[in-house]
């Protein structure tokens, strides 16, 4: 059994960078797009125990939203994310409330999946340790030119074991080692050679390039997006003869939707599709 050493020190409680009445994550839905900015600019959306909780009761109030098709996690300020608040996590130097503060981090990402809708990361700025972790869990990222990524924990003593999840499950492992062995930054550009991200562009573009994807998605039937999604993320732990196996199952339940039906029909008959989900 995995066992760490902490070294005693007195517990104090946890200073709040925001006023009680200020939203730590802002909510704006158009289109059948649910954007979800973290809104700790200040800290440069460092991912405080607070704004874990809000961002995972926002993710389950729209897993249950039938008006929302795409989410976008996106960033208040000049940076996307920072990753954990290290200020929050040092007056806390206590197992519990470490051990508690990363699982909560835990369920959220793997929230992000297990969600029906795609979710979209967009990365206008900086994307450190679990701000890049994010990036990663998301479905997809469209990033700026001046988006930067690094697994940085390293370079205070803290390697990024949690952020190294999601990160080897997207980029070749000896990329993502690098990352996590230096702490290192990377450009954008190298962001999308080695896979962390699906598209880059300048910074006024950032927005309609969003669009456009979110709008190709949109333009497909909700119940075959939804099941796909399910469906990759499953295979991706099994082995290959289980991967096919499980992968025939769903699209033969796929096949059998109304949808699908339509759209083989509309195909067939040349023709735009009428989805009904």
């Amino acid at each position: 059994m995995f066992s760490c050493r902490w070294n005693p020190v007195m517990k104090t409680a946890a200073t709040a960078s925001t006023t009680a009445s200020e939203p730590l994550v802002l909510r704006h839905d158009a289109d059948g797009v649910a954007t979800l900015t973290l809104n700790r600019p200040g800290q440069l959306n460092a991912l405080s125990r607070a704004l874990l909780d809000e961002l995972q009761a926002a993710l389950d109030s729209i897993a249950h939203d039938q008006s929302a098709r795409v989410v976008i996690i996106a960033g208040a300020g000049p940076a996307f994310c920072v990753g954990h608040d290290l200020k929050e996590m040092r007056a806390n130097r206590d197992p519990i409330f470490i051990e508690d503060l990363l699982k909560r981090c835990g369920r959220m990402m793997k929230t992000l999946i297990e969600i029906p809708q795609p979710v979209i990361a967009r990365v206008h700025g900086v994307a450190t340790a679990a701000g890049c972790l994010l990036v990663a869990a998301c479905d997809l990222a469209v990033a700026s030119t001046e988006a930067r990524f690094a697994t940085s924990g390293v370079n205070f003593g803290l390697f990024c074991s949690t952020p190294g999840v999601a990160l080897s499950r997207n980029v070749a492992r000896k990329h993502a080692m690098e990352m996590l062995l230096t702490g290192d930054f990377i450009d954008a550009q190298t962001a999308l050679q080695r896979a962390l991200v699906n598209r880059v562009v300048p910074p006024a573009q950032l927005d309609a390039e969003l669009a456009r994807l979110a709008a190709a998605i949109k333009r497909k039937p909700r119940a075959a997006i939804s099941l796909g999604k399910q469906a990759f993320y499953k295979q991706l732990e099994m082995n290959m003869e289980q991967a096919y196996q499980y992968a025939s199952q769903v699209m033969a339940c796929n096949i059998m939707d109304d949808d699908a039906a339509e759209g083989i029909d509309a195909f067939i008959q040349k023709r735009q599709p009428n989805w009904k989900s």
